[in-house]
C-alpha cells in the first residue's frame, strides 16, 4: 500500500478498484475518460484506479499512459492480467483478440469489461458466455460495452416502454449513418479487414443498433432478412499509424473483406416488426444514429446527434392536442443525472462512458450481475451471424438461435 493509499484508507475513503485497459486509440481513450471522472462525477463504493494500460507499441502506450492518466505501461496484456494491482481487465482492442484476452483474465480472477461486438464470431461468443459463467460462480462479473445503453434519454426511453405507456409494441425502426469510408483512396485499416474487425458496418454499427432494439423494447430478434454490399472492394495499404477514424495511405492497393453497408428487417419475439440499416457510406452522416419504436399506445423516437432529447407521442391523448414533444432529458430525475449539472446544461458522447464505469463499478462492489452481460452480447453476435447468412443467400429468411451457449 502507497503512503497515498494509507492515508485515504485512514480518512475514510473507498477502496481501491484498479482498472488495467488493453488498448489506447480511440476506444481507448473513451474509456479512460470514463475510468478517470466516474468517482469524481458519482459517490462510488470503489474508487477506480488507472493502474495499467496495454498496448504493443512501447512509446506509443507511454504516451496514452501520460495523456490519459495511467499509472503504468505494459506491451504483453498477459503481464496486464497478472499484475496485483489491477481488478479490472477493460478490452479495447479489435474483436479478433477479445476472446482470448477475455477469457484468460476471468481465469485468472479479473473482472472483464469488453467492448461490442463481443466476438468476431459466435462460437468465440459461446466460449466467453462459458468462461463468464464459470468465473461469476468465483465472484468475478463480465459486461460488455454497449455504451449508449448509457444515454440518459435511451435509458428514460427504456423506463417508459416498459411502463407500458407505448402499450404493444408494434414496429421498430433503427439506423446508424456514418461516411468516412466514402472516400475510395481511404487506407485498409484493420476495421476493413475480416480477420480482424469479423465484418463492416454490419459488426462496427449494426451491433449498437441491433443491442438498442434489443434493450429498449426487452425482446430478442428472433429472424432477419438481410442484404449487404460491400461498394470499394479494393483499398490502399496502410502506410502509417492510423488514429481513430482516420489513416494515411500508400500506393499498393489491398482487398477489403469487409461489408459497408447492411440493410436487414427482423421479427421480434412478440411479433413486432423492425428495420435496421448500418453503413459507413452514407455522405455527410457523422455519427447519425436515429431511432423510432412504435406502440398502440404512442412512439418514441431518438436521434444522437440530439441525446440530450427524447420525442414522445402520446396516441391517448385527444388528437386534436396530441402530437410529438420534446422531452429535455436533463432533469434530476432522469437516469445518471442526479450527479451531473442543472436542469437543461446537456451532455455529451462521452459521459456513456462516464455512466458505464459508474455501473460496472457498482455492480462489483454488491457482487451483482452487470448489464449488458456476455450472454447478452452473444445474442447480438448470433444476430450479426443470422444477418451474413441471409445476405449471402440474397435475402432468404433466417432464424436466430434463441438457444443459450
Amino acid at each position: 500500500m502507497t503512503p497515498r493509499e494509507a492515508s485515504e484508507k485512514e480518512a475514510g475513503a473507498p477502496p481501491v478498484l484498479g482498472i488495467g485497459m488493453v488498448g489506447y486509440a480511440f476506444m481507448g481513450a473513451a474509456h479512460s475518460q470514463g475510468w478517470r471522472t466516474a468517482g469524481h462525477v458519482f459517490d462510488l463504493p470503489l474508487r477506480p484506479a488507472l493502474a495499467a494500460i496495454c498496448g504493443r507499441d512501447a512509446s506509443s502506450v507511454e504516451a496514452a499512459a501520460r495523456k490519459h492518466g495511467w499509472a503504468a505501461t505494459e506491451t504483453d496484456w498477459r503481464a496486464l492480467i497478472a499484475r496485483d494491482d489491477v481488478q479490472v481487465v477493460d478490452i479495447c482492442t479489435p474483436g479478433d483478440s477479445h476472446a482470448e484476452i477475455a477469457i484468460a483474465a476471468l481465469e485468472a480472477g479479473k473482472h472483464v469489461l469488453c467492448e461490442k461486438p463481443l466476438a468476431n464470431s459466435v462460437a468465440e461468443a459461446e466460449a466467453m458466455v462459458r468462461a463468464a459463467e464459470a468465473a461469476r460462480e468465483r465472484g468475478q462479473l463480465a459486461m460488455v460495452g454497449f455504451n449508449y445503453r448509457r444515454v440518459p434519454a435511451i435509458a428514460y426511453a427504456r423506463t417508459l416502454i416498459a411502463e407500458g405507456r407505448l402499450g404493444t409494441l408494434r414496429h421498430v425502426r433503427v439506423t446508424y449513418l456514418q461516411d468516412w469510408l466514402v472516400d475510395p483512396a481511404f487506407p485498409l485499416t484493420w476495421r476493413l479487414k475480416r480477420e480482424h474487425a469479423g465484418s463492416g458496418a454490419l459488426g462496427d454499427l449494426g451491433a449498437h443498433i441491433v443491442d438498442l432494439a434489443q434493450f429498449l423494447t426487452g425482446e430478442p430478434l428472433v429472424g432477419v432478412s438481410a442484404l449487404a454490399e460491400t461498394f470499394v472492394k479494393e483499398r490502399p495499404v496502410l502506410s502509417g499509424a492510423s488514429a481513430g477514424l482516420s489513416a494515411t495511405g500508400g500506393g499498393e492497393t489491398g482487398p477489403v473483406t469487409v461489408d459497408d453497408a447492411a440493410l436487414f428487417t427482423g421479427r421480434l419475439a412478440s411479433g413486432a416488426l423492425a428495420s435496421f440499416e448500418a453503413t459507413r457510406m452514407a455522405a455527410g452522416r457523422k455519427n447519425a444514429l436515429h431511432l423510432e419504436i412504435n406502440g398502440e399506445l404512442g412512439s418514441l423516437a431518438f436521434d444522437l446527434e440530439r441525446l440530450n432529447e427524447l420525442s414522445f407521442h402520446d396516441h391517448t391523448e385527444p388528437a386534436v392536442t396530441s402530437g410529438f414533444r420534446r422531452i429535455l432529458v436533463t432533469e434530476s430525475e432522469h437516469p445518471y443525472l442526479e450527479a451531473w449539472w442543472p436542469p437543461g446544461h446537456a451532455l455529451g458522447y462521452e459521459h456513456t462512458f462516464v455512466h458505464q464505469a459508474r455501473d460496472l463499478v457498482e455492480a462489483v462492489a454488491a457482487g451483482k450481475d452487470p448489464a449488458p452481460s456476455f450472454a447478452d452480447g452473444l445474442q447480438v453476435q448470433r444476430v450479426l451471424a443470422a444477418v451474413e447468412d441471409s445476405a449471402a443467400k440474397n435475402a432468404v429468411y433466417t432464424p436466430v438461435p434463441q438457444q443459450h451457449a
